[in-house]
C-alpha cells in the first residue's frame, strides 16, 4: 500500500496564552495567543523539514478551534484527522505561560479539563490515516488526559503495530498532569507497541527506577520491551535565558550509541516546544536517512533553533538546519562572510 503520510500524530491541540514582556501572570494585563500542543509541534517540525504529516485530534467547532486548525494548516500539517466537536460543551484546552527571568523560573498553568479532546473515542478516529502512514507518534501528555484517551491511544498503537507501521512515543512527563506512579503504570502497558522511544535520563531514573550509565538504561528499555531505538535529550539549564542542549541515541540492533558535542550557551527566547522540535528532527532523520547519527545531529539543531523563537511551533526548514549543523560541527576559523 502506498503511504499517504510520513508521520501521523495523536494529541490535543491547545491555545497558549503568554504574559507579555516576561511579566508574572499575576501582574500582566495582556496575553498573546499561540497554537500549541506536543503532537502538533512534532508534526509541524517534521512538515517544515519536508515530509508529509497529519494530526489526529478533536477540536471545538468555534473560532478558537478555527484558529488552531488554521495554524496547523499554515505550517503544512493536514487537518484530515481533525474531528469537530459540535456539542454546546465543546471547548479548546488552554495553557498559560509565564517566561522566566532569573531567579524566577518559567511557569505553565493548564486549563484543559473536560476539553473536546478528552472526549475522543476510538470509533470516531479516521483509521484510514493509520493504515496509510509510515510512522505514528504520541506522548505521555496524551496518556495523562484520562482513561478514555489512554484507551484511544493504545488502540491506535496496537493497530499500527499490526499493520507494520512504526510507532514512536515520547514519555514527556508533566507532574502537573499526573503522578509518577500513575504515569509509569500506564506507560509500561503501551511500551511493548513502541519502536522508537524518547525518554530522558532523569525520567528513566526517577519514574522507572533505572540505574547504571545512560547507555545501560537505554539498553534495558530495548531488552525489556523490544524497542528498536531509545533517544534521550541532555539539557543543562544555566539560567532561564541560557541553556546547553545535546542528546544521545541507542541502537538496539548494533548496540551503538550516537551523540555529538552539545549546543552550548543557547540564547533562549522561548524554551517551550524545544523538546518536541528535537523529536521532529529525529523522526525526520530516521524516515529520510534511516540514521540515528542524523537523528541526533538534526534533532539537536532543531531544539537549539526552536529555543531562539517565540511560540510552540518549529518552522525551520532543512536548508537552514543543515547550515547550522555544518557550522556547529566545523573546526578551525569560520569566516564571517558566510552569512
Amino acid at each position: 500500500m502506498n503511504k499517504c503520510y510520513d508521520v501521523v500524530t495523536l494529541g490535543e491541540l491547545l491555545l497558549r496564552l503568554d504574559s507579555s514582556d516576561s511579566e508574572p501572570l499575576s501582574r500582566g494585563m495582556t496575553l498573546k495567543k499561540y497554537a500549541g500542543g506536543a503532537e502538533l509541534n512534532v508534526a509541524a517540525g517534521v512538515s517544515a523539514l519536508g515530509l508529509k504529516t497529519a494530526v489526529i485530534s478533536r477540536i471545538p467547532e468555534n473560532p478558537l478551534g478555527e484558529f488552531v486548525r488554521g495554524q496547523a494548516v499554515r505550517l503544512g500539517v493536514s487537518d484530515e484527522g481533525f474531528i469537530l466537536d459540535h456539542t454546546p460543551e465543546a471547548r479548546l484546552g488552554v495553557y498559560y505561560s509565564q517566561s522566566g527571568v532569573a531567579p524566577r523560573k518559567p511557569t505553565v498553568i493548564y486549563d484543559r479539563a473536560a476539553s473536546s479532546f478528552t472526549g475522543i473515542q476510538a470509533d470516531e478516529l479516521p483509521m484510514e490515516l493509520l493504515d496509510s502512514v509510515r510512522l505514528f507518534h504520541t506522548t505521555g501528555i496524551t496518556l495523562a488526559l484520562g482513561a478514555n484517551v489512554r484507551e484511544t491511544a493504545a488502540s491506535c498503537m496496537k493497530r499500527c503495530k499490526e499493520q507494520g507501521v512504526l510507532v514512536s512515543f515520547d514519555v514527556n512527563y508533566r507532574e502537573t498532569l499526573w503522578s509518577e506512579q500513575s504515569a509509569r503504570k500506564a506507560i509500561e502497558e503501551i511500551l511493548p507497541y513502541v519502536d522508537i522511544l524518547f525518554v530522558s535520563e532523569e525520567t528513566s531514573r526517577r519514574m522507572f527506577g533505572k540505574t547504571g550509565m545512560l547507555a545501560e538504561i537505554q539498553h534495558s528499555f530495548c531488552s525489556e520491551y523490544g524497542i528498536s531505538a531509545v533517544l534521550s535529550t541532555e539539557r543543562k539549564i544555566i539560567s532561564p535565558s541560557e541553556q546547553c542542549f545535546g542528546s544521545s541515541a541507542y541502537n538496539a540492533k548494533t548496540e551503538q550509541v550516537f551523540r555529538e558535542p552539545p549546543y552550548e550557551h543557547i540564547q533562549v527566547l522561548d524554551r517551550i516546544g524545544s523538546g518536541d522540535a528535537f523529536v521532529a528532527g529525529a523522526l525526520f532523520s530516521l524516515l529520510k536517512y534511516d540514521s540515528l547519527a542524523e537523528a541526533v545531529r538534526i534533532g539537536n539543531a532543531m531544539a537549539a533553533v526552536k529555543s531562539t523563537v517565540h511560540g510552540d511551533l518549529p518552522e525551520t526548514g532543512l536548508t537552514q538546519i543543515q547550515k547550522i549543523t555544518d557550522i556547529h560541527n566545523a573546526t578551525g576559523v569560520q569566516s564571517e562572510m558566510n552569512r
